[in-house]
């Protein structure tokens, strides 16, 4: 079953080893990387071990984005092993209910770069819709509770 675990001294070096393919390092931060800007942004960086019963299998981070008043999955990484068994679309929706639970929202956001179309694909099959906005090479994508 998978599900999200806390980061603690005892996971944190098997978390930091995480990693994607070489064809993927442009689009996704490493893991060191994204938990130094959840130390940097601690009051609204949620980040997480993401686990198959005991098995590591990814990190996930989600985030509060102050100066847009939105709720975002940050960060996505299934560690190279583990791809194309379905973790990301399980990961993506428990980041997703993690954050309805805890702070009662109807909607999320997330960029992802306009050229990685597997990621792209990926939200699109969790409820992800772009937004017309971008930033830079990402595109803003919208997350609605369904009504």
């Amino acid at each position: 079953m998978v599900h999200l675990h806390e980061i603690t001294k005892e996971n944190l070096n098997a978390v930091l080893e995480l990693k994607t393919k070489k064809e993927q390092e442009t689009y996704v931060s490493t893991v060191a990387h994204s938990l130094a800007q959840a130390w940097v942004y601690r009051d609204t960086a949620y980040p997480f071990a993401v686990y198959d019963d005991d098995v590591l299998i990814g990190f996930v981070m989600m985030g509060f984005y102050e100066s847009k008043q939105q709720y975002t999955l940050w960060k996505l990484l299934i560690d190279e092993r583990y791809q194309h068994r379905g973790y990301g679309r399980q990961t993506v929706e428990l980041a997703k209910q993690y954050l309805i639970d805890t702070f009662n929202i109807m909607e999320i956001y997330l960029g992802v770069y306009e050229d990685n179309e597997t990621a792209i694909r990926l939200y699109q099959s969790a409820g992800f819709t772009a937004t017309g906005e971008t930033d830079g090479k990402q595109i803003e994508m919208k997350w609605n509770f369904p009504k």
